[in-house]
């Protein structure tokens, strides 16, 4: 092997990972505001599922089963509908909170959300997503295995870690904002764009794009 089968592959898939996820999105926008709240034990629970669902749909993809998802596409429309009515009620949660906001307080209780809810609503915002099979399963394994025999796999690795160094960064990094969300209209401003994103993407989710 050499640094042209493996590490370079595995830079590529690094790079092309991130272009993929380092975006406004509901999975995205859902980790930053968890990770506001400086409760590390479900932000490592929230992170893992992310970072391994990603992990798992690229690994998927490089394996074919891209194939089977173009062959029977009924499957992405039942998740599109499921998705966007999930991604519509969760913006309007958003809405309803930006009209009531509240102040993130230095060493006052964190904003509660059980594990069980957060842990539900990351898995739904990872798999009820057909954006997220569209990125992982077919773009991302569709140009991994445009790659060699061998070089593929590093191109997946670096695809992976792309993914986990993200997650990582953004749930365990939001902390460095909790000065700035101590004001209630602070708050505000993210809900609403927390709502703006969620009904953007649910809507579009709805009408197929």
């Amino acid at each position: 092997m050499t640094l042209s089968t493996t590490l370079l592959p595995a830079l590529l898939g690094f790079g092309t990972g991130l272009a993929l996820i380092v975006a406004i999105g509901a999975q995205n926008a859902f980790l930053l505001k968890l990770g506001l709240t400086g409760r590390n034990g479900l932000v490592a629970a929230v992170v893992a599922i992310c970072a391994i669902s990603d992990a798992v749909l690229i690994v998927v993809g490089v394996l074919g089963i891209g194939a089977v998802i173009e062959a029977a596409p009924v499957a992405l429309v039942i998740i599109r509908v499921l998705g966007s009515v999930f991604l519509i009620t969760y913006g309007l949660f958003a809405a309803w909170r930006a009209f009531k906001p509240k102040a993130l307080e230095p060493g006052a209780a964190s904003p509660r959300i059980s594990l069980r809810a957060a842990v539900f609503t990351a898995l739904a915002l990872t798999w009820l997503n057909p954006h997220v099979y569209l990125d992982t399963v077919l773009l991302l394994g569709s140009v991994a295995n445009q790659q060699g025999e061998a070089e593929r796999w590093w191109w997946a690795a670096g695809a992976v870690l792309a993914s986990f160094t993200w997650f990582t960064l953004l749930g365990f990094g939001a902390r460095l904002l909790r000065p700035f969300f101590a004001k209630p209209s602070s708050w505000r401003v993210l809900d609403a764009l927390i709502a703006v994103v969620m009904l953007a993407l649910g809507i579009r989710m709805a009408l197929g794009h």
